[in-house]
C-alpha cells in the first residue's frame, strides 16, 4: 500500500520520527528560562555537543544533494564546492577560540564592542538576517529536490500532459547525446533548441511527483518553527546529535547498493569516463581546476568568519578547548562524508547517464532507484531531520540578531518574558521569508555559491577586527556597502529588470568548444562502429555547449515554445565578470572555470583592499576602547562564569598585561605567539588534511 508515492512502512518511520522530535522539543522547553538559555544554551555545552553542533551545521544532508549534483555535472572535481573548507580546518583551531574569548552573544555585538557605535551592529544584524533567509531558502530547495523523486507518481496514473512531459525529457536526452559527438540535422537541431528551453527552465523531468514546492515548504517549515520555538539552541543541538548518526548512515547506504547494480567498482569505472575521476577538472568541462579551486579557497578563507553561527556555536561552549575540539572534529568528520557524497555522484553518472534535466535531484533519484522499502523511510527522515537541524539553528541565530541587536535597543527595559516572546515569534517569520526566496531561486548550486560570497561582506572585517588594531569603523562601513552592491544588490536587481535581463550585450554566451579526448570504448561505441571491442582506447570528440557569461543559471527564451522570442538571463547576475569585461577583457573566451575564478577573486580581494586603504586614510578608534577589546581577547576563559567575569575585570585594569605574547610587539597587528596547544593542534589538523586528500584519491582509484 502506497501513499503519495511512499510505501506505508516508510510512512510509519517518517511519522514516528516527527512525533519523537516534537516530544524532544516539548521536554527541552522546560529548561529554557531566559535569552541566554534560548540563544547560547547557557554557555554550558561541552565537547560532544560542540561536535554535534559543528558537524550538524557543516554536514547537513542538503550538502549531500549539492555535492552529488555538482559531481554528476562535472566529475569528482565537483566535490570541491563542499570539500574546499578542508584546507580551512586548521584555521578553525583558532577561529572558534577567538569567538569564545570575545564573550559576546551575537556577532553584531562584536562591532559595537570594538568601535563603540551601534550602527555597524544594527547594519550587520539586518544584512545577516538577509543572508540567513537565503540559507533557509537553500535548505528548503535542497530538501524538496531530494524528496521529490521519492514521492513520484506511478506511470499508470499520468495524465496525457504528464506523459508528454516525460516523453519530451527522454527525447531531449537522446538529442543531447547525439549533439555531444556530431552536428545535428537542421530539423533535429531546431527541436533540440526548443526542448533545451524547457530543460533550462527545469520543466523536463523523467518522472512526475506528488510533492509540490509550496505545500512542502509550508508543512515542513511549520514543523521546524514549533520545534525550535519550544527548545531554542539546545533543541537544535539534540537534533544534531541524532542527525550525526543519520547523516553517516544515509551518506554511505547508497554506495553498496549502487556498486552491486553496476557490478562493483570495476563496473563503475567501465561506465564512467576516466576523466570524471579527476580531482582537478574534467577534460576542460569542469569549473573546478587548480586555479578555480584556489580562488574558491581564498574567498572561503576571508569569508568564513562572517557566519553568525560561529558566535552561536563557539559562544555556547563551556570552555575554549570545547570550542576548538568541537569545530575541528566536526569539520574533519564532514570531509569523510563528503567523499561518500562525491562517490554517489559518480554512481549517478553510471546509472543515469549525463542527461538529467535537473541534476539537483540526483540524490533522490539514487534513493528511489536503489534502496528497498524501509531504508527509503530512513533516507527521508535523514533529509527532513537535516532540514530541521539546519533551519532550526539558523532561525535561532536570526532571532538572536533581531532581539539583541534590533528590538532591545529600540524597546529597552522590557521583561525577559517579553523578549523571549519576540525571539520565539521571529522563528516562524524567518522561515516564512525563506519560503519566498526558495520559490524565486531554484538552483541549489547557485544558492550555495551565493551564500559563499555573501559571507565575504562581513567575514573580511570580522577577521580584520581580530587581527588589526588600525581598522576603523568608517572603513568597515565603506567596504560593507561597496561589497553588498557588487555581490548582492546588482546580482538580484539586473535579472528583475526586463530591459537589462534581455539586453543583447548581457545575454552573451561563451564560445562553443570541441574537445578531443582519449577514452576506453563502451558497448555503445562498439555498436556504433567506433571500436572493435569494449575497453579499446579510442579518440572521441566532445562538444561543450556555450554557457551564459553573466547569468548564473543561464540564458533562456522568454517563450520556450517560440525560438524567435527574446532571450533573457536566468538567476543571479555575475557583476564581477561584467566589471572585468569593462576593462576590455574578452570574457566570452572564458570557460566555466575561468568565469568562476574571476568572480571569486574579485569577491575576495576587493573588500580587503577597501578596508586597508580607507582605514589608513581615516581617524583610528579611541585607543582605550581598542586596548580593552584586545586584552579581553587574550584573557583565558575561566572554569565558571563568575570566575571568568573577575578575570576579565582584572585584565581591564592592566590592558598591556599580554603585550609580551604579540608576535610583532610594536605594530598594530595582533598575531600572537603560539603555545604548545596552538602548535600541536594546528600541526595535527594539517596532518589530517593530507590524510583525507590521500584517502579521497585512493577511493577514486579503486577498480580503475
Amino acid at each position: 500500500m502506497h501513499f503519495f508515492g511512499l510505501h506505508w512502512i516508510d510512512g510509519v518511520i517518517i511519522v514516528t520520527y516527527i512525533l519523537g522530535i516534537l516530544a524532544i522539543g516539548k521536554k527541552l522547553s522546560h529548561g529554557v528560562k531566559d535569552e541566554k538559555d534560548f540563544f547560547l544554551g547557557g554557555r554550558s555545552l561541552g565537547k560532544w555537543f560542540q561536535f554535534f553542533l559543528s558537524f550538524g551545521s557543516m554536514a547537513d544532508p542538503g550538502q549531500a544533494t549539492t555535492t552529488s549534483s555538482s559531481v554528476y555535472r562535472q566529475g569528482a572535481g565537483g566535490a570541491w564546492l563542499a570539500l574546499i573548507t578542508l584546507f580551512l580546518t586548521p584555521y578553525y583551531w583558532f577561529l572558534n577560540f577567538w569567538f569564545r574569548r570575545v564573550r559576546l552573544t551575537t556577532t553584531a555585538d562584536l562591532f559595537e564592542d570594538r568601535f563603540g557605535n551601534r550602527f555597524l551592529g544594527s547594519f550587520y544584524a539586518v544584512t545577516t538576517i538577509l543572508i540567513i533567509i537565503v540559507s533557509i531558502a537553500g535548505g528548503n530547495v535542497v530538501a524538496l529536490k531530494t524528496l521529490q523523486p521519492l514521492m513520484a507518481k506511478d506511470k499508470s496514473v499520468y495524465t496525457p500532459a504528464e506523459q508528454q512531459k516525460v516523453s519530451d525529457y527522454y527525447e531531449f536526452v537522446e538529442l543531447r547525446k547525439q549533439r555531444a559527438t556530431s552536428e545535428l540535422p537542421a530539423v533535429a537541431a531546431t527541436r533540440y533548441d526548443q526542448l533545451k528551453n524547457y530543460y533550462d527552465l527545469g520543466q523536463l523531468q523523467p518522472y512526475i511527483t506528488y510533492l509540490k514546492p509550496v505545500t512542502f515548504y509550508l508543512v515542513s517549515s511549520l514543523l521546524v518553527a514549533v520545534f525550535i520555538m519550544l527548545g531554542g539552541l539546545k533543541s537544535a543541538a539534540v537534533v544534531d546529535a541524532v542527525q550525526a548518526v543519520l547523516v553517516i548512515v544515509i551518506s554511505v547506504v547508497l554506495i553498496p547498493f549502487g556498486l552491486m547494480k553496476l557490478g562493483g567498482a570495476d563496473g563503475l569505472h567501465e561506465k564512467v569516463p576516466a576523466v570524471m575521476f579527476n580531482l582537478f577538472g574534467g577534460g576542460g568541462l569542469s569549473e573546478y581546476t587548480w586555479y578555480s579551486i584556489g580562488a574558491l579557497l581564498l574567498v572561503q578563507f576571508v569569508g568564513i568568519a562572517g557566519s553568525q553561527a560561529n558566535m552561536t556555536i563557539a559562544g555556547s561552549a563551556k570552555n575554549e578547548f570545547a570550542a576548538r575540539i568541537g569545530a575541528v572534529s566536526g569539520g574533519f568528520s564532514k570531509r569523510f562524508v563528503t567523499i561518500a557524497w562525491a562517490y554517489c555522484g559518480l554512481i549517478a553518472i553510471a546509472l543515469f547517464g549525463p542527461g538529467l534535466s535537473d541534476p539537483d535531484q540526483v540524490w533522490g533519484l539514487l534513493t528511489s532507484s536503489l534502496l528497498p522499502v524501509g531504508l527509503i523511510g530512513v533516507m527521508v527522515i535523514g533529509i527532513l531531520g537535516g532540514k530541521l537541524a539546519l533551519l532550526g539553528a539558523q532561525s535561532v541565530v536570526m532571532s538572536g540578531l533581531v532581539v539583541k541587536n534590533l528590538y532591545e535597543p529600540l524597546f529597552p527595559g522590557k521583561s525577559q518574558a517579553h523578549y523571549m516572546l519576540v525571539a520565539r515569534l521571529t522563528v516562524p517569520v524567518s522561515l516564512g521569508l525563506g519560503i519566498v526566496v526558495g520559490l524565486y531561486l531554484n538552483s541549489v548550486i547557485a544558492l550555495l555559491k551565493f551564500a559563499i560570497v555573501l559571507l565575504v561582506v562581513w567575514g573580511v572585517p570580522i577577521t580584520m577586527i581580530f587581527l588589526w588594531r588600525r581598522l576603523t569603523e568608517i572603513a568597515v562601513r565603506v567596504q560593507v556597502v561597496a561589497t553588498l552592491v557588487v555581490i548582492a544588490v546588482i546580482p538580484w536587481t539586473v535579472p528583475s529588470i526586463p530591459a537589462l535581463a534581455r539586453s543583447e550585450s548581457l545575454t552573451r554566451m561563451t564560445h562553443e568548444r570541441v574537445l578531443t579526448l582519449e577514452a576506453k570504448a563502451t558497448a555503445a561505441d562498439v555498436a556504433a562502429g567506433r571500436a572493435s571491442a569494449e575497453g579499446e582506447m579510442i579518440t572521441t570528440t566532445q562538444r561543450t555547449e556555450p554557457v551564459s557569461v553573466f547569468f548564473e543559471e543561464g540564458v533562456v527564451r522568454v517563450d520556450p515554445k517560440d525560438l524567435s522570442s527574446p532571450k533573457t538571463g536566468k538567476g543571479l547576475f555575475r557583476t564581477e565578470v561584467y566589471l572585468i569585461s569593462l576593462l576590455g577583457v574578452d570574457v566570452q573566451r572564458f570557460n566555466s572555470a575561468q568565469l568562476m575564478t574571476t568572480r571569486f577573486l574579485v569577491d575576495a580581494l576587493l573588500p580587503v583592499l577597501i578596508l586597508i586603504v580607507v582605514s589608513l586614510l581615516t581617524q583610528p578608534t579611541a585607543q582605550a576602547r581598542v586596548a580593552r577589546f584586545y586584552v579581553r581577547m587574550k584573557t583565558p576563559v575561566s572554569p565558571t562564569l563568575d570566575e571568568d567575569a573577575l578575570a576579565v575585570e582584572a585584565s581591564y585594569q592592566n590592558p598591556t598585561k599580554f603585550d609580551h605574547t604579540k608576535l610583532f610587539p610594536r605594530s598594530n597587528w595582533e598575531f600572537t605567539k603560539w603555545n604548545k596547544e596552538d602548535t600541536l593542534g594546528f600541526l595535527g589538523c594539517c596532518v589530517l588534511v593530507g590524510f583525507i586528500l590521500v584517502f579521497f584519491k585512493a577511493v577514486l582509484m579503486i577498480g580503475s
